[in-house]
C-alpha cells in the first residue's frame, strides 16, 4: 500500500511532464484528436447491461496479435460484448478493423481517478491484458472490485526479471491482482515462478504471435509488387531504431558494389522518425523512394523507405531476406514471426532477449542468423542475397517452426473462459 501511494504521488507531481509528452503534437505521430478526454477516463459510457469483456493492447504489434482471439471469442459467443482500450492512435487503427464485434476507448492513464471513471462508465467483468502491461492503479481498482484479471501472451526477459527481483515486494502486491498469467514460453513461466508465482496462477499457453493470421490482400499486394522488380535482389530492414539506420545505410555502398542492382526497403519502427531516415538516405546520397509519397522504385532506387504504418505483410512479400531491428543497438529485437509465417530467412543482430525463445528456435534450426555487428549483417546480407537455395532452405525450416508452435490461441481462450463470469 505504502508503494502505491508513493508511486501515485509521484506521478502526479510529474504530472505536467507526462501530460505534455503523451499530448504534444509530433511528425509523423497521429494524435488523440477529440478523443483526448479518453486518456482521462472521460470515456462515452456503455450501457449499463452489457459488463463487457476488457482486453488491452497497448500498440500495433499487440492489437495484431490478439485480434485472431477476440475474433474467435465473437464467433463462439457472439452475445457477450467486447470492449479493447489501446494506448495509441495506430493501435486504434488496427482494432477499428473488427468493425462491430468491439467497442474501442482509449486506455486510461494510471490516475486513480481517471482509472475509476473509467471502470464506472465501462463497468467490465473482467480484464484481460495483452502481454505484460502492469499499471499498479489499474490492477487495484480491479482487485477491489473483484473483478478477474488475466496477463495472456505474458513474456518476461531475464533483464526484466532481474529488475523485478530487486523490488520483490512491490512486484508481488502488484501481481496478486491477477489470478492468472498465461505464458508464452517455458523461459517466461521460470521467471514468473522466480519471483513468487504460485504455479497454479501459470500456465504455458505458447505465443499468439505463432498463429498469426496475415492480411491475405496485403500479402497478394506485396507479391504483386514484387514481380514489378523485374527480378532484382530485395532485403527489408525491418523495425530499425536510431543508431541501426545509420549503420545499414554506411554499410549499403559496400552491399551494393556486389550487388549493384539490390534493393534496400527500410522501415523504422517509429512513425516519428520516418522524415529523419529520409534525411540520412539522401545525405548518404542514396536514390530514395519514400511510400507515403506513391514515388516509384525505378531501377536506381536504392532505398524504399517504408513510410507508411501497419503494412507490414506486405513489405516482407516484397522481400528476398529480412533483418530485423531492434537488435543491432540494445532495444532487444522484435518478433520474427511475421517473416518466418511468411517463410523469410532473417538475419539479427547479438541483442535479441526480448524474443530469446523464438530467436533460439529458428536459430537452431537455421532459419534465423544471429550476427555480432553490422558488418557481419552487411556480409551476409551479400552472401544469402547470390545464394538462392540457402535462402529457400532458411525460408522452409522457419515456416516449420510457426507451424509447429501452433495453437496458442485455443489454449488461450480456453483458459481465459475458465476465467470469465
Amino acid at each position: 500500500m505504502l508503494y502505491r501511494l508513493l508511486y501515485t504521488l509521484l506521478i502526479y507531481l510529474a504530472s505536467p511532464l507526462v501530460l505534455f509528452v503523451t499530448f504534444r503534437p509530433q511528425r509523423g505521430k497521429p494524435g488523440y484528436g477529440r478523443r483526448w478526454r479518453e486518456l482521462l477516463g472521460w470515456i462515452p459510457p456503455l450501457p449499463a447491461t452489457q459488463s463487457p469483456v476488457w482486453f488491452h493492447t497497448v500498440s500495433v504489434g499487440e492489437s495484431l496479435a490478439a485480434m485472431p482471439l477476440i475474433r474467435q471469442l465473437k464467433a463462439e459467443q457472439p452475445e457477450r460484448p467486447i470492449l479493447v482500450t489501446t494506448t495509441t492512435r495506430t493501435g486504434a487503427d488496427q482494432i477499428a478493423r473488427l468493425g462491430d464485434l468491439v467497442e474501442h476507448r482509449y486506455a486510461p492513464l494510471d490516475y486513480p481517478g481517471a482509472v475509476a471513471r473509467f471502470l464506472k462508465r465501462a463497468h467490465p467483468c473482467a480484464l484481460v491484458i495483452m502481454e505484460t502491461e502492469l499499471w499498479p492503479n489499474w490492477l487495484a481498482a480491479c482487485g477491489q472490485r473483484q473483478l478477474p484479471v488475466v496477463v495472456m501472451n505474458a513474456r518476461l526477459s531475464e533483464r526484466s526479471c532481474q529488475r523485478y527481483q530487486k523490488v520483490q515486494t512491490i512486484f508481488s502486491t502488484m501481481s496478486r491482482h491477477i489470478q492468472l498469467f498465461l505464458c508464452q514460453h517455458r523461459d517466461d513461466a521460470a521467471r514468473f515462478l522466480r519471483l513468487g508465482l504460485t504455479p497454479d496462477r501459470i500456465e504455458i499457453t505458447g505465443s499468439l504471435k505463432y498463429d498469426i493470421q496475415l492480411d491475405a490482400e496485403q500479402v497478394a499486394a506485396g507479391e504483386q509488387l514484387r514481380r514489378t522488380l523485374t527480378g532484382r535482389p530485395v532485403w527489408i530492414a525491418a523495425s530499425t531504431h536510431a543508431g541501426e539506420d545509420e549503420l545499414l545505410l554506411e554499410r549499403l555502398p559496400l552491399i551494393r558494389q556486389t550487388l549493384p542492382d539490390s534493393l534496400l526497403i527500410l522501415v523504422p519502427r517509429h512513425p516519428a522518425r520516418f522524415d529523419a531516415v529520409a534525411s540520412l538516405c539522401q545525405e548518404a546520397g542514396l536514390t530514395l523512394a519514400r511510400r507515403s509519397r506513391h514515388d516509384p522504385i525505378t531501377p536506381q532506387t536504392a532505398v524504399y523507405l517504408a513510410d507508411t504504418m501497419g503494412e507490414m505483410p506486405l513489405l516482407l512479400q516484397m522481400c528476398d531476406l529480412a533483418f530485423i531491428g531492434g537488435s543491432l543497438v540494445p532495444i532487444g529485437g522484435h518478433n520474427l514471426l511475421e517473416p518466418a509465417s511468411l517463410g523469410k530467412p532473417t538475419l539479427i543482430g547479438p541483442h535479441s532477449f526480448n524474443f530469446s525463445d523464438v530467436t533460439r528456435q529458428l536459430c537452431e534450426r537455421k532459419a534465423c542468423r544471429q550476427l555480432e555487428d553490422a558488418d557481419a549483417v552487411a556480409a551476409a546480407v551479400i552472401a544469402l542475397l547470390q545464394d538462392e537455395a540457402t535462402r529457400q532452405q532458411m525460408g522452409m525450416s522457419a515456416f516449420d517452426v510457426v507451424a509447429a508452435n501452433q495453437g496458442a490461441l485455443r489454449k488461450t481462450l480456453d483458459a481465459i473462459l475458465r476465467r470469465l463470469p
